[in-house]
Order: structure tokens, then C-alpha cells, then sequence
């Protein structure tokens, strides 16, 4: 199927916006069905509203992530972790866990 750029108005604040060829089959590539409604600024501006910058220790919302203090079963250092360590495993350094669990 041939795509050819179209000319669209943002939902959002009436500006008009190009739906260029090849964002037309990414659309299709990706199973979606309607055009978009919101030109780019728009859509990034939505984004952002929604789930803030997320990124360096934040959650998808925006909100710090809330750390949790523990020692390492495996060199004894202080650390912080992301879960509430229940005491019946062991929890370990980013150092020691990348010893012991290296990425797969």
C-alpha cells in the first residue's frame, strides 16, 4: 500500500500538523487503526503530564522512588534498595549482585 503525507488538525490546540508517509506505516506497521488526533508538541506536552519525566530513580509517575536501607549478605556494606528487605533472603550491594547474578 502506497501512503502519501496528509495534512491533519491537532485535537488539541487546531494547529495543522503533517501525518507523513512514513509515520503512516509505522502506524499500520504497529496494528493501529486511527489517525492521530494531537500534533507532535501536543502529544509530547500529554506525555509529560502524565508520566512526568521519569528517569534516575523515579517511577513511571514521576514520584521519587522510595529506597530502603539494608547491608550486603556478601561484603557487609551499607546499601539502599528498592523492595522492604523481609530478613528471609539475603540482599546484596549492585557490586556483589553483579558478581553473583552477571546480566544475561
Amino acid at each position: 500500500m502506497s501512503f502519501q503525507d496528509k495534512s491533519l488538525e491537532c485535537a488539541d490546540c487546531g494547529k495543522t500538523f503533517t501525518f507523513s508517509a512514513e509515520d503512516q506505516e509505522f502506524f499500520q506497521s504497529r496494528g493501529y487503526t486511527n489517525e492521530p488526533k494531537r500534533c507532535p508538541d501536543c502529544r509530547q506536552a500529554r506525555k509529560s503530564e502524565r508520566y512526568g519525566s521519569s528517569g534516575g530513580g523515579r517511577s513511571s509517575y514521576g514520584a521519587p522512588r522510595q529506597m530502603f536501607p539494608a547491608t550486603c549478605a556478601e561484603c557487609g556494606k551499607s546499601t539502599e534498595v528498592p523492595f522492604q528487605p523481609r530478613g528471609d533472603k539475603p540482599v546484596y550491594c549492585n557490586d556483589c549482585y553483579r558478581k553473583i547474578r552477571p546480566s544475561r
